[in-house]
């Protein structure tokens, strides 16, 4: 009975899903809205390195000083 009932809800909310989906308009990006006035776009060796460099650059600092502050720790105790 449990399996029936775990299989019907799946079954109801991947319907759903579908169904929001399929309803929902698509976003009309083309049109600008008041006030708009966006920037020049970034080029590709911009984007990786904004959203690929940055943050592995900031989490090698951040464990580098989490690795240091340890060892020093560890090293007085």
């Amino acid at each position: 009975m449990d399996k029936k009932n775990a299989l019907r809800a799946g079954v109801v909310t991947t319907g759903s899903a579908l169904m929001m989906l399929l309803m929902s308009s698509p976003a009309l990006a083309t049109t600008r809205d008041d006030g708009d006035d966006p920037g020049p776009g970034l080029s590709v060796v911009q984007t990786l390195g904004l959203f690929v460099g940055l943050p592995l650059l900031l989490f090698a600092v951040i464990a580098g000083l989490v690795l240091v502050g340890d060892k020093s720790h560890k090293h007085h105790g």
